[in-house]
Parts: structure tokens; sequence; C-alpha cells
């Protein structure tokens, strides 16, 4: 079976949308943009690990059907968070694929429902490193998804939970040539979650592509102080556009284009 991988040479595969799906103005707001400003995926939470039973957990399927009509009418490939093993199958219905998020890095069970579910489709699988793991330690988890024969897997560098307090989480900026070195697979830099506030985010995703990253996870929305979850980290619309004017840079000084 033929399958499109998350990035090309000589590209950077931007990944950006809202952390939360909300409604149905919000993804059509933001699908839009990213159209408009040439990009090809779009990125949103269906189902919500929260930290906090009384914070907003998603939309679920509701959820899955409102990114993934975004994306057809926008013509961008869609990307969301598979939590559990009971809902490979639905979120594979919707969504063109999976995000494994760091609380399930260890989650071996479900690594390997999920390397079943793709073996044949070879659905492309984004695999956040876990807020504690080394980096030994995510390259042995993502081989129970590569083992069903599915090669379309990208590693996500977020951020790690360490004694520092002045960003949500400290970015591992040197795992990304450390993962270029010991690994075939393509990394991802997440920059919102490990600076947990927007003036952050710039100098971290130029850090990323000068680093040498293969794909960009940026957080964006239509009204971020509106938002369910995670706000702080969220950029509007027109800021997102602004930042990707000079990432764009960045990535042609180095021989890549942003797409």
């Amino acid at each position: 079976m033929t399958y499109v991988p998350y990035h090309q040479p000589g590209t950077i595969t931007m990944l950006a949308g809202p952390c939360s799906i909300e409604d149905a103005e919000q993804m059509e707001q933001v699908a839009s943009t990213l159209a408009t400003l040439g990009l090809h995926w779009i990125r949103g939470g269906a189902f919500k690990p929260r930290t906090s039973p009384y914070s907003f957990q998603g939309l679920g399927e509701e959820g899955l059907r409102l990114i993934a009509e975004s994306g057809r009418r926008h013509n961008l490939r869609t990307l969301t968070e598979v939590m559990d093993t009971a809902h490979i199958d639905l979120v594979l219905s919707y969504v063109d694929a999976l995000q494994i998020g760091t609380r399930n890095m260890a989650n071996f069970e479900l690594l390997k429902s999920v390397s079943a579910a793709t073996a044949t489709r070879h659905a492309p699988v984004l695999f956040k490193r876990g807020m504690a793991a080394t980096i030994d330690e995510w390259l042995s988890a993502a081989e129970y998804l590569t083992q069903g024969g599915n090669p379309n897997v990208m590693l996500c560098e977020r951020g790690l939970r360490t004694f520092e307090t002045a960003t949500r989480f400290t970015l591992d900026i040197a795992a990304v040539p450390v993962i270029h070195k010991r690994s075939l697979l393509p990394i991802c830099v997440d920059v919102s979650h490990p600076a947990g506030q927007v003036d952050l985010i710039p100098s971290l995703a130029k850090a990323a592509i000068a680093a040498g990253c293969d794909s960009l996870m940026i957080e964006v929305h239509p009204n971020p102080q509106q938002a369910k979850s995670d706000g702080p980290q969220q950029l509007t619309l027109d800021a997102f556009a602004a930042l990707l004017d000079e990432l764009r840079v960045i990535a042609a000084a180095i021989g890549k284009t942003i797409v």
C-alpha cells in the first residue's frame, strides 16, 4: 500500500491547530487560515487527557467529525490523539493520522494495538516522548509501533518535567540531533507545551528549525483567552501567520521549506 509520509526531504511539516476541538466555527476559522497560508495539516484534540478530572475532556466523536469536515473542506490532512485501544478504529475512520501523547508513551498495549491497526494502511503516527522518559526509553517504545510493519512513525519532542519552573516543561532541543544520529525516524518538536506561554514560542520554534527538526507543532486558536484548554500557550491566527513568515526565512537559510 502506498503511503504519504509526514514529511518529504527538504521540508518541515507544520502541524498547527487548537489544543482542543471546541466547535465548528473555531475549526472553520483555523482550517481556513492554515489553507490560506499554504499549509497541509490541521491538528486538534477530540479526546483530551487532562491532569484534572474537572477540566474539559474534549468533544469525543463530535470533535472527530468537526476536524474531518474542516479538513475535507480545505484540503488539509488531519491529526488527533488516540487515548484508548477501544477508540482506535473510530478515530481512524475520521482522521488521517494518530497522535500518541506523552502520558501514553509507555502504554504498550495501546502501542501494540495502534501498530496492528496501521500495519497495512500505514497511517501516520506521531509519537510523543514521555515527560520523564530518556531517549533510549522513547526509541525502544517506538519499536512497538513499527514492529507491525508501519514505517510511517514520527517522534515528537515536547519537553521534559524538570526542576525548572520558568517554563511549563524543559525543551530538550538536543533530542533533535540525537534522534537523527540514532534513528531513521523523523522528529517533530512541539514548542507549545514546553513554552506554556506564547511569548516564548517564537524563540523555541526558531531553535527547533536551526537544530534540524523535520516538523513543528504549534497550537493556534481564534480566541485563546476563551479557549477551553491551554489558552496561555496558543497563538492567535494573526500571530501564527506573522511567526510563520519568520520561520520560513530561517528554514530557507538552511535549504528547507515549511509546508
